[in-house]
């Protein structure tokens, strides 16, 4: 019965040391490398730069293209 318990207590001991993560899957170095450009949302960078500066200029208003966020505005 000893053995049993060491055994399942070991058992489950490496279990949880095998879910440890220490490092990452890709290291921030390869992550350029192995970014698709497939996965940009615009498919030119410099026109879409161009066609937010038209309309920035056209609607007098600046940072409406499309950023991430929510909320009321009210500060």
């Amino acid at each position: 019965m000893l053995k049993l318990k060491t055994v399942v207590a070991l058992a489950s001991v490496m279990t949880l040391a095998s879910c440890v993560h220490v490092q990452p899957w890709v290291r921030a170095h390869e992550r350029g490398i192995l970014a698709d450009p497939i996965m940009a949302l615009e498919g030119d960078a410099a026109s879409t730069r161009y066609i937010n500066h038209v309309y920035d200029a056209r609607e007098s208003a600046r940072g409406a293209e499309g950023s991430a966020g929510g909320g009321c505005g009210c500060n």
